[in-house]
């Protein structure tokens, strides 16, 4: 029997283990370059800067950690829903949906009228968990992210 995924919040050790795992399997999947790792990194160096207003939730299993995502305030109104990240191995189990759940009930926990997101048009497995879970697309537009042509994505969910 395969032991039961927790989520839980960040442990000492995974912000780094997480920008790591998502700069190089996430950049390689997509043909990004090494701005992506900069980006994430950047992303989650701002994290525990806002207590009590953020929040990260951690996938794991028997130690090892197979997604992640983090929520962290834009203004006082409005979080953002930050580097939703999911392993290859542990995809198709539902940990993505789970991972948004616990970030969108977190944002309306803590009082937040609209929770925000950025993606890109290709990425159609979160795109579909984001639209399930009630989130819109609000803007679109032509772009290079990480030297790759895409379109880049914000999508919003009122809370």
């Amino acid at each position: 029997m395969t032991a039961a995924v927790i989520i839980r919040p960040p442990a000492p050790g995974d912000l780094g283990w997480i920008i790591h795992r998502h700069g190089t399997v996430i950049a390689a999947e997509f043909g990004w370059n090494s701005g992506f790792e900069t980006c994430i990194a950047e992303i989650l160096g701002q994290f525990g800067g806002h207590p009590g207003r953020e929040a990260g939730f951690v996938a794991e299993r028997e130690g090892e950690i197979l997604g992640a995502i983090f929520v962290m305030p834009e203004t006082e109104d409005v979080a953002r829903l930050r580097v939703l990240y999911v392993e290859a191995a542990a995809r198709g189990l539902g940990l993505g949906k789970q991972l948004v759940a616990q970030a969108i009930g977190f944002a309306r926990a803590s009082g937040y009228r609209k929770l925000t997101l950025w993606t890109h048009e290709f990425q159609k497995p979160a795109r579909k968990i984001y639209a399930a879970a009630g989130f819109r697309l609000a803007t679109s537009e032509k772009t290079t992210s990480f030297g790759v042509p895409v379109v880049s994505e914000t999508w919003e969910l009122s809370l």
